[in-house]
């Protein structure tokens, strides 16, 4: 039997990343920092406790994006645009759910990047995002492709962009590592032909692409995902980091971001 001698809760919030030789993870256990980096190759047990909406922080069933269903269709932080940032109005003055909000994200310079996680896809962030956003999707390589000075010009760079490029990633591909490199400068140049006319003057001519490296020292062959609510107690040997995906040696993968607003319990 193993003897679990630290314990710490907390509600799950996506990890926060910082891009050194090889990507460090920190988990905000609420009165506790931990380097995840430090866990590998350790035990852990993980047990659902409560929720925790990350808005309301009342303990309601999460809906969506660790928010409840109410915060979910009200606040300003989970409008359409989060998601669809085409559909931004703020350049208009227009509101959606909180003008001031709206302003402060979507009036601010936006990237639209490559990115290789599983395959090359198209996506959109806040400037200072990068290269944080990648490291979350787990890509071992990205370039910018246009900086521009709001929300909704990236979304109309990143919709006519997937016409001609995917903007979705195979999280099982990313996880087993079955990628391969790519030319994502070529992929850049071949790609500045589709970008809108109001954004052209963006395109970012000369830069090179980010490489990325993770913490696995394993990785799985046939990854199966945690349902932390199904399964409330699990154990298991952590083995990678990699995106915002915890990998364990029995081919277990938690996906934090995806359980965010979920009480867990974390013994070491």
């Amino acid at each position: 039997m193993l003897n679990f001698v630290m314990q710490y809760q907390g509600v799950l919030k996506k990890m926060k990343t910082e891009n050194s030789t090889e990507i460090q993870y920190y988990l905000d256990m609420k009165t506790d920092f931990l380097n995840m980096n430090q866990l590998l190759n350790k035990e852990i047990k993980l047990s659902f406790v409560t929720y925790e909406c990350l808005n309301c922080h009342l303990e309601k069933k999460i809906y969506r994006q660790g928010f409840c269903k109410s915060c979910f269709f009200d606040a300003p932080n989970a409008g359409d645009w989060i998601m669809r940032p085409e559909l931004s109005k703020a350049h208009l003055d227009i509101e959606d759910r909180d003008l001031v909000y709206e302003k402060s994200v979507q009036l601010q310079p936006h990237i639209v990047y490559l990115a290789n996680s599983s395959n090359v896809k198209v996506g959109v962030t806040r400037k200072q995002q990068v290269p944080t956003r990648w490291i979350d999707q787990g890509a071992h390589e990205a370039i910018e492709i246009v900086e521009v000075p709001n929300r909704y010009l990236a979304g109309i760079t990143e919709v006519a962009l997937k016409e001609h490029v995917a903007d979705k990633t195979n999280w099982r591909k990313m996880l087993k590592n079955d990628i391969e490199d790519e030319n994502l400068v070529e992929w850049r140049d071949k790609l500045k032909a589709y970008i809108p006319e109001e954004a052209k003057e963006y395109f970012i001519e000369n830069n090179s692409e980010t490489n990325i490296n993770f913490p696995v020292v394993k990785y799985p062959t046939k990854p199966k995902s945690l349902n932390l609510i199904k399964t409330p107690n699990y154990t298991g040997k952590l083995v990678g980091i990699k995106g915002q995906y915890l990998i364990f040696d029995d081919e277990t993968v938690f996906n934090v971001r995806a359980n965010e607003g979920l009480v867990v319990s974390i013994e070491l």
